[in-house]
Parts: structure tokens; sequence; C-alpha cells
């Protein structure tokens, strides 16, 4: 590795990590060249060993040895120019915010994201996140997804990105392990409309998860997950989970094959979306 001490977090070479914003540093050079900053060992390990691209580190000094193997297997795989800025913790706190455990951030490169196709094919249940914007939701998501195996996980135009820095960080680097991508890319026209009719075609049962008058419980959806041999049994999934406060557009609860419900006690009529999830991902489990 290249290592390079940094005075202070003013320097032109930490542009990328100081000066730009994260939709700047995902849509700037995109396709080919978009970036994205891992935060923390645990979310770079797992980035690596996804085999994604390092562009640069920006590390507190007192955890240069602590990154010795990751700095191996770059030098290994990647070459040895890769540079590592070196800086106090005091100037690392300046771009945070507040004090890293293990003062370590990566810039990396982003790669093409699959088509929606290729990531549902073999599926039996896949997690599609519509207009989630809060990064520790959609991470508590995936990572939900990883843990519970969930074989994919979709986000529609309008959600927020799953490999900003602070999703990434609250996944745990999980978001480099569920296979995801967009459905419709950047195009908001497309959800839920040309998108519903995508999962279809993909042969997955449409479940979005919503208060209305037709919802069955989960309990009722887990009965048809496990009774292959009845008429309502239903093989592979989608489930849909809607927006922060607002949840899931009348658009998609119209056009998803059923509405399925978690049933709860004391007057509680809902869930943040990141406990909804894990519940529905633990209950639809494999068996």
């Amino acid at each position: 590795m290249r290592l390079e001490h940094i005075e202070s977090i003013d320097d032109e070479r930490l542009k990328s990590f100081t000066h730009l914003t994260e939709p700047q540093l995902r849509n700037r050079l995109e396709p080919s060249m978009g970036m994205f900053i891992a935060e923390s060992p645990k979310v770079i390990d797992r980035a690596l060993a996804a085999n994604v691209e390092p562009v640069s580190f920006l590390v507190e000094e007192p955890w240069l040895d602590g990154m010795s193997k990751e700095f191996d297997f770059v030098d290994d795989r990647w070459g040895k120019d890769v540079p590592v800025y070196i800086a106090t913790p005091e100037e690392l706190k300046k771009i945070t915010g507040y004090r890293l455990h293990r003062g370590a951030l990566a810039t990396m490169r982003r790669w093409t994201l699959p088509s929606v196709e290729d990531i549902c094919r073999g599926a039996s249940r896949v997690a599609v996140m519509e207009n989630i914007v809060d990064p520790t939701n959609i991470g508590a998501l995936m990572r939900s997804a990883a843990a519970l195996d969930v074989d994919a996980v979709l986000v529609t135009p309008s959600c927020g990105d799953p490999l900003y820095r602070r999703a990434a960080r609250v996944s745990m680097g999980t978001v480099f392990q569920v296979p995801w991508t967009r459905i419709g890319g950047d195009d908001r026209r497309y959800w839920p409309w040309k998108g519903m009719d995508e999962l279809h075609a993909c042969g997955l049962t449409t479940a979005a998860l919503a208060l209305s008058d037709d919802s069955i419980g989960l309990d009722d959806l887990v009965e048809r997950l496990n009774t292959p041999d009845t008429p309502e049994h239903i093989d592979r999934l989608a489930m849909i989970f809607g927006t922060e406060g607002d949840g899931l557009s009348r658009h998609t609860i119209a056009k998803a094959d059923l509405t399925v419900k978690i049933p709860m006690s004391n007057g509680v009529d809902s869930l943040n979306v990141a406990a909804s999830s894990a519940v529905t991902f633990w209950a639809t489990r494999r068996r």
C-alpha cells in the first residue's frame, strides 16, 4: 500500500471523503466510476470479501497495524498503488462528526447492478423496499434479510441507497452479501406499475405489508407457504415494505396479489419498517 500522512482534512487528496456528498459520489461519474464510502473495518472487510474494488483508505494512525490483513489482501488483489491516507483521530472526527471505533474509512468503486430477472431467478423469497429513505431502516432491513435467508432485495427508484455510508454501516456490511438491485433504475414512473408486472413475470406472488380491509394475517401467509398440496399454496414470494410514516402507496396495494398484516395487541397498529421486516422474514423462513 502507498502510505501518505495527512496534516488536515482540507487536503485536496481527501476530496472524495470531505467535499462530495454521497449522491455526488454516486452520480458524478456513474456508471463506470461511481463511488461510495465504507465506514469501519467490518464493513470494509465484507466489501473486500465480495470483491468490491477499493479506491483509497483513510485510517487513524493507531489502527494501521490492525488493518494489515486488509492491506495485504488489497496488495495481492489490486496492486500496491492504492493510497492509504493517515490522519489523527481528531482530524478524522471532523469528517464523521464523531469518534470512530477502530477508525477507518474507504472509498470504494460501485459495481454494475444486476437485473431484476437475474437476482430473482430461483429466489423463493424476495424483499422489496418501496421509497424507504432512512439509511438506518435500509441498513437494518438488509441485515435482517441476510440473517434470515432472504434471497434478494429490490429497492424502488425513490428508495434510499443501500450503499450510503450509514446504511452500509448499520447493515454491518451485509449489503455486500445479499443480492440486491434497483427495480426500474432511476425511473420514478416505473414503480409500482411496470415494476409489479416485472415481479409477476418473474413468477413471484406479491404480498403488500399493509393494513387494509382485506388484509390476511401473517400466520395465514405462512400457512400458504407451508401447505404445498392446497390451491392457495405460495411457492415464491415477494414481500413489499413501505416508506416510513405513509406506508405503501395505494397503487402498490391495489396491484399486489395479497395484502398482509402482522397481528398486534394493545391498540398498536403498526411497527417500524425495520421491525416489521424482521418479523416477516423470520415467520416466512424456510422450514
